[in-house]
């Protein structure tokens, strides 16, 4: 299997989450040969599209002659796209977003409706593609903060998709929390072997990847202690009038 992998972090390797996206990528592996091509995303020179929709009246050239040419060629050879993104403002980070509003080449004018929404019909077949999103955040839970990214997710590619998402992802990065950690991401290992089988993860599995690895408070407790008490705003004075 032909592999894509967008990683979205400015981190790049040292992302949080791309220890996760690592773990699953090792799990496919385990299943059988993968040809795995990794693009860090800001690395890549990626103008911002600005709706000139050229692109899709000519075939899909775009305007900007810049790093898409290769993501875009790249993008219909592959047979899975696999997503990796921390958590910015409860969607993805700025340059993962431009490359995604790039993709507006591979589509054309012409719109139709299909169960009571409209989309753009593709110039380019990608009926094969499958599509993975890995995003891990900083807070202690999943609860109101994945939602959004996942929606748009969703909306993006709505048919064969999975979506992977991790609380507490800075820990990833913490080598004293590998007792927690390394389960955590032998079962992220496990999924990826159960995504090389079957083209799906047990929802059973996905839940449990997606539970804190620590409880919540404890979590919330090591991050607060590590703000430097400087930095944390006093209370703000009641005034009487």
């Amino acid at each position: 299997m032909k592999i894509s992998v967008f990683n979205g972090s400015p981190k790049r390797d040292k992302s949080d989450t791309m220890h996760i996206t690592r773990a699953f990528i090792e799990g496919m592996k385990e299943h059988g040969e993968q040809d795995i091509n990794t693009v860090n995303i800001i690395d890549m020179h990626i103008e911002y599209c600005k709706g000139c929709f050229s692109c899709m009246h000519n075939g899909g050239n775009c305007k900007y002659d810049d790093d898409m040419k290769r993501i875009l060629s790249e993008i219909p050879e592959s047979d899975l796209l696999i997503f990796s993104f921390p958590l910015y403002a409860y969607g993805m980070p700025a340059p993962m977003k431009a490359m995604i509003d790039r993709l507006l080449p591979l589509t054309s004018m012409e719109m139709r409706e299909e169960n009571g929404s409209y989309h753009h019909v593709g110039q380019t077949d990608l009926s094969h593609l499958k599509y993975v999103m890995i995003c891990g955040c900083g807070f202690p839970n999943s609860r109101n903060n994945f939602e959004p990214t996942t929606a748009q997710f969703i909306k993006l590619f709505p048919r064969d998709h999975t979506i992977i998402t991790i609380p507490e992802s800075p820990m990833f990065n913490a080598p004293e929390a590998a007792p927690v950690t390394v389960p955590r991401l032998q079962l992220v290992k496990e999924a990826g072997k159960q995504y090389a089988r079957d083209f799906r993860v047990s929802e059973k599995l996905l839940k449990e990847i997606g539970t804190p690895m620590i409880p919540e408070e404890q979590y919330a407790r090591i991050v607060n202690h590590s703000v430097p008490r400087s930095r944390i705003p006093a209370p703000r004075e009641k005034k009487s009038f």
